[in-house]
């Protein structure tokens, strides 16, 4: 298998709050990028999923999501969503990741929410 469906950059926001940006598409076989994404981001007291360029999200890779969350609580860190788009905010609702994953429209509400509001 290949990993071309996805890629993934991780940049720092704001101090303490990470963000992974997603292109592409999340499925089993991507875990090990998407484990690494985390890992350097384990310095943050929040981490922030952009979705804005989510190609396709299985259920497969809807179990990596709740790993991902399951990492994120151990280590008391905040997980936000931004960028979803209706069908996906739907599957969210439905498997109700969105009980542990705050959702946002944009990066600007999900900073805010995460304690990160930029100033200036």
């Amino acid at each position: 298998m290949t990993e071309d469906t996805l890629q993934i950059a991780v940049r720092e926001s704001v101090p303490g709050v990470a963000v992974i940006d997603i292109h592409g598409d999340i499925t089993p076989a991507v875990e090990e990028q998407l484990m690494q994404a985390y890992r350097d981001c384990e310095h943050a007291r929040a981490i922030l999923l952009n979705f804005e360029s989510l190609d396709y999200l299985n259920s497969g890779g809807i179990g990596l999501l709740v790993t991902l969350l399951v990492r994120a609580q151990r280590h008391q860190q905040q997980l936000h969503a931004y960028g979803l788009s209706d069908h996906y905010r739907q599957i969210f609702e439905l498997t109700r990741l969105d009980d542990a994953i705050a959702i946002h429209d944009d990066e600007i509400g999900a900073l805010s929410a995460a304690g990160g509001d930029r100033h200036g």
